[in-house]
């Protein structure tokens, strides 16, 4: 798969391809290095980036290296955005955003709820999206306009939200920050929410988080301080099933302590209402 011409736009599905592809073989990569290190009976290395509790590793660097090293072959004039320090601007009008581990912390403990996430914007907008659950093989994907899909166990099928109507019957996933300031406002945040909903979960990801909304594992999602890259491609996956999503825009920084909230479109208004309610609207300061 060549690169296009500078001044061509590529199509949607043109850029999918090369997600679905690229994540793909990111997602083999790091399964492959963890099974590695785990067989020869070695500890996983890892450092630290925001706080003492925000881990990298040396395969969260490699599997970033291998994906900007596949789009600059593929796609050479894009731009580019990595959460382990890739930043280019590109001349084409599309960037790539990549998460090459969302949710470091499972893959360090062997958890199974961690991702490759990669998502194609054009002029700001997300238009393709691609999550990949290494420890499980489900592949998630959407174009814009055209609907989001799950590969699992090699079958291929829609994704559609929750029909949930109630809020209070709702299940919510959410995240927190590494700052243990913006922790201890998170909690108090949840105490206000939790009582109003079925009840919570904490998975890890927040990519995997909006595909589990995309496919009604949950009915509805919220977290500040999120990154791009966090949530990109995840939603435009819950988008593409039907979810009501709002997130900060793509030049957005996880420092702004901005919202991103996803819900099923039954319980879309109650659920920003009762989060407006917990005080959990505004960004963290």
């Amino acid at each position: 798969m060549g690169d296009m011409d500078e001044g061509h736009q590529p199509s949607p599905t043109d850029l999918l391809d090369i997600c679905v592809t690229v994540a793909g073989d990111a997602a083999a990569l790091v399964a492959n290095r963890r099974s590695e290190l785990v067989s020869a009976g070695r500890r996983i290395p890892a450092e630290t980036k925001s706080s003492a509790v925000d881990p990298v590793t040396d395969v969260d660097r490699a599997a970033e290296a291998f994906i900007v090293a596949k789009l600059r072959q593929l796609r050479p004039h894009d731009g580019l955005l990595g959460e382990e320090g890739t930043q280019r601007a590109g001349t084409s009008g599309v960037e790539w955003i990549i998460d090459p581990i969302d949710g470091t912390v499972n893959f360090l403990y062997g958890l199974p709820s961690y991702a490759v996430s990669l998502a194609a914007a054009v002029g700001g907008r997300v238009v393709v999206g691609c999550v990949n659950n290494v420890a499980t093989g489900e592949s998630y994907r959407a174009v814009t306009g055209l609907g989001s899909y799950v590969e699992r166990e090699g079958r291929s099928g829609r994704l559609r939200a929750a029909e949930t109507e109630d809020v209070a019957h709702a299940l919510v996933a959410t995240g927190f920050s590494y700052s243990a300031r913006w922790r201890a406002a998170q909690a108090e945040l949840l105490a206000r929410v939790l009582p109003e909903v079925r009840d919570i979960r904490r998975m890890g990801s927040a990519a995997l988080d909006l595909c589990a909304v995309a496919e009604g594992r949950v009915d509805a999602y919220y977290e500040h301080g999120t990154h791009p890259w966090d949530w990109a491609a995840g939603a435009l996956i819950a988008t593409e099933a039907g979810a009501a999503v709002r997130h900060p825009g793509v030049r957005s920084q996880g420092s702004d302590g901005d919202l991103v909230v996803a819900a099923a479109p039954g319980i879309s208004e109650s659920f920003y209402s009762l989060l407006d309610a917990a005080g959990a609207r505004s960004a963290l300061a």
